[in-house]
């Protein structure tokens, strides 16, 4: 006998953003938590990195918490923990988080915080989905790249024996506060990693963004608030217009569309011991990418400068040392990113590229030899004078 179980699960979570979250008069979080019965329960983790930038950040969740006793209740005050990478290198950081929920008597029904960078939300977020099966989040993502991309996603992870993302869980928050204000003290390499992730949809999903990033490239890079909050907004709709629309958002099929450019990307961080940080990654990854592409026929070899062009406009380097690195036998090292993106994938390689601009393909093998050539292209191309805008 066999009996199929099935049934649906409904999926939604509010995606807000505001400018200074945690104002007394600012009610965004109030908003989104239930409006009936005893206040919400909660325990809020503070990024380190964010703790420094704005070290009173801690009292003002506080005072705010205080003066909206009807919405919420600190059971112990913000806590801060490791951001960064660090956060994500092994396990021991979510079973820290785990005590300190236990001791705060967090239940299924009480909300976890996480307030920073997207490796901290990750493991934060991994340790909220795995205690008790299960605690509701609210992500407060505070640099460009989170805010865009991962923070507004529906995963959750952290790294294990060298491999990004090893251990982790789909599991949506449940509700993302984007505050914008938390942009303005990002040094400059977050400042400018968060928009490769931007340049990376719209390449494959919407060309007019592409025009838009190219006419706010001079604005970004002086680190215009309002260009930034621009390009941050729609970035996130394309993302999450795709988890909400492209038929898999908990990732059961063989390919990743937004995983563009970051088969080489996670390979590089690892090589670098996270020293090249995730945005840097990507930014290379894309425009290794866009070589194959442009010799595999899918995009034109004037497509392919114009994004090398716009990424390097928006300040990101399109090269790093370790691309040549080989092994004794002398091979690429970096080309085991492929069979590790396989393994990740469960299954058959699938790798998405564009298909002119605005458009993607998938492929499900990248020849070698031409990833050679496109790192001795880069290689080449990052000591090039940067071409005259658009």
């Amino acid at each position: 006998m066999v009996h199929r179980q099935q049934f649906t699960v409904p999926v939604s979570y509010d995606v807000v953003f505001t400018r200074d979250l945690f104002a007394l008069t600012n009610l965004a979080l109030a908003n989104v938590l239930p409006q009936a019965g005893s206040p919400a329960r909660m325990a809020v983790f503070i990024d380190s990195g964010v703790q420094q930038a704005w070290p009173g950040l801690a009292g003002k969740i506080a005072a705010w918490a205080r003066a909206h006793n009807d919405a919420v209740i600190l059971p112990e005050p913000p806590m801060v923990a490791p951001g960064g990478e660090q956060a994500k290198n092994d396990l021991l950081f979510v079973q820290r988080i785990t005590h300190q929920l236990q001791r705060m008597q967090i239940c299924r029904h009480s909300y976890v915080m996480a307030i920073g960078g997207g490796a901290m939300l990750d493991a934060v977020g991994l340790a909220a989905a795995v205690f008790h099966r299960g605690v509701r989040l609210i992500r407060v993502p505070t640099t460009v790249l989170a805010q865009a991309d991962s923070g507004v996603g529906v995963k959750n992870s952290v790294n294990l024996d060298g491999v990004k993302n090893l251990i982790g869980t789909f599991a949506p928050p449940y509700a993302v506060l984007n505050d914008t204000l938390f942009l303005q003290t990002l040094d400059e390499r977050d400042w400018r990693g968060g928009i490769a992730e931007a340049l990376k949809v719209a390449a494959i999903k919407d060309a007019s963004f592409l025009d838009e990033l190219e006419r706010l490239a001079g604005a970004l890079v002086a680190r215009d608030l309002d260009a930034m909050e621009t390009v941050v907004k729609r970035c996130a709709r394309l993302h999450l217009d795709h988890i909400a629309t492209g038929g898999d958002p908990f990732e059961t099929g063989l390919a990743r569309p937004l995983d563009f450019g970051h088969w080489a990307a996670h390979k590089l961080e690892s090589m670098t011991n996270f020293a090249l940080r995730h945005g840097e990654a990507v930014a290379i990854g894309i425009a290794l990418d866009v070589y194959c592409a442009a010799r595999l026929k899918f995009i034109t070899a004037g497509e392919r400068d114009r994004i090398c062009a716009l990424l390097r406009r928006c300040g990101l380097q399109l090269w790093h040392p370790v691309l040549e690195k080989r092994s004794g036998s002398g091979a690429l090292l970096v080309l085991n990113g492929l069979e590790e993106f396989r393994q990740h994938l469960g299954g058959r390689l699938t790798l998405t590229m564009p298909d002119g601009l605005g458009r993607k393909r998938d492929i499900h093998s990248l020849a070698p030899a031409i990833v050679a050539d496109g790192i001795a292209w880069l290689a080449a191309t990052h000591k090039q004078p940067l071409p005259a805008s658009r």
